[in-house]
């Protein structure tokens, strides 16, 4: 999402830096890469193809169900022929014949949610897609779609000052469901000065997204945190977060201060 332009829209200032970016990550052991179709739109994934494909060892995920019609304008668009044109362009552009998990970036409200997650599951059958993940959704969401197609993923915002899906999260740790955080990095006042963000970053010399990422690691087995950025160096930063372990005091002291 990050690596296109301002208000993610149109190609990134330095195209090559950004398929830098892609690889570096690749060869710091970086095996999942969340993209989708709305992202530039369509820029994202060109950048995906031309830096990693033919994605030996690695897992492309992608999403559709979100119209573009401008910098920072999002607009759900849930109709079966939508997702099903979205699905055959992703799998052209990525340069795949089947895509490895494709998600329903936002249940549409305008549309019956069965038709909605009914299409998934004929993307699966038809072999097009591997595996179908949900994005922004509640517990209800995902039960309803599992009557009629395998929800392997769910994608929701969820960080340090966010835990409004704690409920999602933990039905997906009992479920054995992906839960990918998106804005994983955040966490606002806890940063400050005093906080106690800032006092473990005292303690470990850790940075504090490196802090925001290992709280959300330790806090279920399902958690696959997706830190975006255009930079190598953050990238760097990120991927060093997997070394970071908080002592019980630590996680126990996050887990409070929100």
């Amino acid at each position: 999402m990050r690596l296109t332009g301002p208000g993610i829209w149109g190609p990134p200032a330095d195209p090559r830096a950004a398929v830098g970016v892609l690889r570096r990550a690749a060869e710091l052991g970086v095996d999942l890469f969340d993209t989708a179709d709305s992202y530039g739109p369509e820029v994202a994934e060109d950048l995906l193809r031309e830096a990693l494909h033919p994605y030996d060892g690695l897992t492309v995920a992608t999403k559709a169900g979100l119209l573009r019609t401008g910098p920072n304008q999002w607009h759900p668009c849930g109709r079966p022929e939508y997702l099903r044109q979205q699905c055959e362009l992703s799998l052209r552009r990525l340069g795949v014949e089947r895509i490895d998990l494709f998600q329903l970036h936002r249940v549409d409200p305008t549309v019956p949610a069965d038709e909605q997650f009914g299409l998934l599951a004929d993307l699966v059958a038809e072999g097009k897609v591997a595996a179908v993940g949900l994005s922004e959704v509640g517990v209800s969401e995902i039960e309803r779609a599992s009557t009629l197609v395998d929800v392997v993923s769910v994608q929701n915002r969820y960080n340090l000052t966010d835990r409004t899906s704690d409920d999602v999260l933990r039905y997906c740790t009992e479920q054995g469901i992906a839960f990918l955080p998106w804005a994983p990095v955040a966490a606002g006042r806890l940063a400050e000065p005093g906080g106690p963000v800032a006092d473990i970053v005292a303690r470990t010399g850790a940075t504090p997204s490196q802090v925001a990422l290992a709280w959300l690691l330790q806090r279920s087995s399902v958690m696959l945190p997706i830190p975006g950025t255009a930079d190598a160096a953050h990238l760097e930063e990120n991927v060093r977060a997997a070394e970071l372990a908080l002592d019980l005091e630590m996680v126990e002291k996050l887990d409070a201060a929100a």
